[in-house]
C-alpha cells in the first residue's frame, strides 16, 4: 500500500511517515498541495491513502482536498485530514468537501491506525 503525506512541517511528515511506514506503507511525502498534485501527476501509481494537513502555504489542505474529487482519475484514493484545525464546523467542511476521515493533531500513533482500520486501510498482517 502506497500514502501520500501532505504536511508544511518536516517534523510532523516524519511522524505520520514513521507511523506508516510501521504499518506496512510505502511513504511519499509533499510540503504542500500544490507538490502533492506534483506527486500524483507524477507517472507512478496513485496512492492508497493522503494524510492531508489543512494549514499549508502555497496550497492549503482543503483547496488539494477538493482538486482531487474533482479528478475522477484520483476518486480512489482515501483522503484523511490530519490537522489542528479542530471546530465542528471545520469539520464538516472538510468531510463535506470530500475527506473520508478527520485526525485532529496532536495525535497517537494508535489513533491514526485506528483511523486507518475504520477505512479498512491497515494490511491484514497488521490489523491482526
Amino acid at each position: 500500500m502506497r500514502a501520500l503525506v501532505i504536511d508544511d512541517s518536516r517534523a510532523m511528515r516524519r511522524i505520520v511517515s514513521r507511523i506508516l511506514v510501521d504499518l506496512g506503507y510505502e511513504v511519499v511525502e509533499a510540503g504542500d498541495g500544490q507538490q502533492a498534485l506534483d506527486v500524483l501527476r507524477s507517472a507512478g501509481p496513485v496512492p492508497n491513502l493522503a494524510c492531508v494537513d489543512w494549514n499549508m502555504p502555497v496550497m492549503d489542505g482543503l483547496t488539494f482536498v477538493t482538486t482531487v474529487r474533482a479528478n475522477r482519475e484520483w476518486r480512489d484514493l482515501t483522503l484523511m485530514m490530519v490537522t489542528t484545525e479542530s471546530e465542528q464546523s471545520q469539520i464538516v467542511r472538510a468531510l463535506a468537501a470530500g475527506a473520508h476521515e478527520y485526525l485532529i493533531k496532536p495525535f497517537t500513533p494508535d489513533a491514526l491506525r485506528d483511523k486507518l482500520l475504520l477505512l479498512g486501510l491497515v494490511p491484514e498482517e497488521v490489523g491482526a
